[in-house]
């Protein structure tokens, strides 16, 4: 007996280590195009507006299908989409690499973004079928966590080193090794499931309103830096978008086999989760974006400068939500949890409301590098708290609302805080300021408007959510020998 049952949990965290690596690839692929964007530009011979489509063209797709995959994957089995979409991924990298031409690479990162949606979607319904006992659940979700702050670092540090050493086509060759071996391994360390099966019913119609509506006002956003708020183009997409995200609403109120049942948003904690989630990446991930500006356009840093600079912020939240998050959610919850890393980006976007032109790296942006960190503890707990909820069957499909919330906030965030960071350098400028002190002054507006929405997280988290079960079942006392179940 003890034999088997430590065979199966070294298989867990085998099954573990194979999900965290495509969670690095993914999260890899999203942060390593952007440094190599100008040699792209050059290479291949882009236009200044097409440029923004090789990050646009994989995040419309990623954003938009991540509920129906994760609903499929209930339907189909999870591990047959998680193999599909790296299949899919693995595909698209080789041709994104072997690209000759713009519309051949804009094709390729559209198909990445379809093989991301497809194998991430039901990641976190895999991970927490697994890992059924709380104390493992939140070291394996720290674990989850942290190969995503590193594939957001690795990348930016990574595309540097890869296009100045080697060529840009590398940054996306360097994923077709790590697909293979992923696909390999996850044939013999995922368990297999049959899901519910199609007579359960896909829900086409739903399907097809939450796809369109999403894919759509996903696109809407990121354009706006282009058209404005005002323009028609933005105001007419954003109607179409809300109808068709109304008439999905409606739908799944109505179906037989809704693609979203209503049950899975009654939990407060998932509702709760999800919306916390979308408004504190909306901060997040500007962050990480604008920053990065700020280095290269104000200060003068080089990419793989910018990577390094950075470094810290990405480690210290890695550091923390590997050995620290799990430790404090199974002490106090993963609310309180949640709270306290909120209360720490809050107090890093507000000292960079006052970053000046001519900034020192120790005195200036160093302490808000390490007050980032707090990322470490508010990715860990919304996972936690967004899966909490979740009934086994719905465990895919909360997956995959969990992780369309992620990819739509991030959207959300750097459309808004970039135009909006666009608008007041404009407005400097015409005033006469100098262009590093309009720069500086936008982005001091996107990062208050950044604190703000890391607030607006806060009070979701104090009103709406409650202290996860995981707290309550480790806190009461157990019999010798057993382990503390959910």
């Amino acid at each position: 007996m003890p034999s088997s049952s430590s065979s199966s949990l070294n298989s867990r965290w085998a099954a573990l280590g194979v999900l965290s690596a495509t969670g690095l690839m993914t999260i890899l692929d999203g942060s390593i195009v952007t440094v190599a964007l100008p040699v792209i530009q050059s290479d291949l011979g882009f236009a200044p507006a097409e440029l923004s489509w090789m990050v646009n063209a994989y995040l419309i797709p990623f954003g938009g299908l991540l509920l129906l995959a994760g609903r499929l994957g209930d339907l189909a089995g999870r591990r047959t989409m998680f193999l599909a979409g790296n299949a899919v991924f693995t595909a698209a990298s080789l041709l994104a690499g072997a690209a000759t031409g713009p519309g051949m690479l804009i094709a390729a990162r559209f198909l990445q973004g379809v093989g991301s949606a497809m194998a991430s979607a039901v990641v976190l319904g895999i991970l927490v079928t697994l890992f059924a006992e709380p104390r493992e659940r939140g070291k394996a979700i720290a674990i989850f966590s942290f190969t995503g702050a590193a594939g957001a670092s690795i990348g930016q540090v990574l595309g540097g080193v890869l296009t100045d050493g080697l060529s840009w086509p590398w940054i996306f060759f360097v994923n077709v090794p790590i697909g293979l071996v992923v696909i390999a391994l996850a044939f013999r360390v995922l368990p297999a499931d049959r899901g519910a099966g199609w007579r359960a019913g896909a829900d086409v119609a739903g399907a097809l309103l939450v796809t369109s509506g999403l894919m759509l006002g996903i696109y809407t956003v990121v354009g706006v830096e282009r058209y404005g708020w005002a323009s028609v183009h933005t105001l007419g997409l954003g109607a179409v978008s809300v109808v068709l995200l109304a008439a999905f609403a409606v739908r799944q109120a109505t179906a037989a086999a809704p693609l979203m049942p209503p049950r899975v948003l009654r939990s407060r904690n998932v509702a709760g989760a999800n919306l916390a989630q979308m408004l504190a990446l909306s901060g997040m991930f500007a962050f990480q974006v604008l920053v990065a500006l700020y280095m290269q356009q104000v200060l003068g840093y080089g990419a793989l400068q910018t990577g390094l600079a950075m470094l810290p912020a990405a480690v210290g939240i890695g550091s923390i939500s590997l050995f620290v998050s799990a430790r404090l959610s199974a002490r106090f919850g993963a609310r309180a949890v949640l709270l306290a890393g909120l209360a720490l980006l809050i107090g890093a976007m507000t000292l960079l409301t006052r970053i000046p032109v001519q900034a020192d790296y120790a005195a200036h942006l160093l302490p808000v590098m390490l007050l980032i960190s707090g990322g470490g503890l508010v990715l860990p707990a919304l996972a936690t708290l967004g899966m909490s909820g979740a009934r086994e069957g719905d465990a895919g499909l909360a997956s995959g609302l969990f992780n369309t919330t992620q990819q739509v906030g991030m959207a959300i965030g750097v459309a808004v805080l970039s135009t909006m960071a666009a608008s007041r350098t404009a407005g400097l400028l015409a005033e006469g300021a100098s262009r590093p002190e309009a720069l500086t002054g936008g982005y001091r507006l996107a990062f208050g408007i950044a604190a703000g929405l890391l607030v607006a997280a806060f009070a979701v988290g104090v009103i709406v959510l409650r202290t996860s079960p995981a707290r309550v079942t480790e806190g009461a006392p157990q019999p010798a020998g057993e382990s503390p179940r959910a």
